[in-house]
């Protein structure tokens, strides 16, 4: 049974100052502000490796009272049914989906990103992202940007 991933929302001024520079570095590399994670970095004063251990885990969430919208991304098997299922989950738990992009798939797999507004799920964040992992063909489910 994999690992449910539980999220937390915390003031930045709580967070360790890593975290903040993190996410300042992020920012930074999707404003253009600097186009290398090596430039970011040397902006926000932290190592390369001190970004790369937490940039996937460092997500801040954007004023989460006005809406509700998050990106996500799955990389699925190339089977038929697979997206379905998993359009199916979002459903399920309320969130509207927004938008959906599909790469073509290679290798016998497909890269997908949803847009979607959660504000009306009857559940938690976290169960969308563990029903979504537990099902079959899916390689990889994550949180994008929200």
């Amino acid at each position: 049974m994999p690992r449910m991933i539980k999220y937390y929302l915390v003031a930045a001024d709580a967070l360790p100052e890593i975290f903040v520079k993190v996410a300042e570095a992020k920012r930074m590399m999707q404003t253009g502000e600097a186009s290398t994670v090596g430039e970011a970095t040397r902006l926000v004063g932290i190592s390369r490796s001190a970004f790369y251990k937490y940039k996937d885990t460092v997500r801040p969430f954007n004023d989460m009272k006005a809406e509700h919208i998050l990106t996500f991304y799955a990389l699925l098997k190339d089977e038929s049914g697979t997206l379905s299922r998993l359009l199916n989950v979002f459903a399920n738990l309320g969130a509207n989906i927004l938008t959906i992009n599909q790469s073509i798939p290679t290798n016998g797999c497909a890269s997908v990103t949803i847009s979607a507004e959660t504000s009306s799920m009857e559940d938690s964040l976290e169960r969308l992202v563990a029903d979504a992992t537990e099902l079959e063909n899916v390689i990889r489910f994550e949180i994008l940007a929200g």
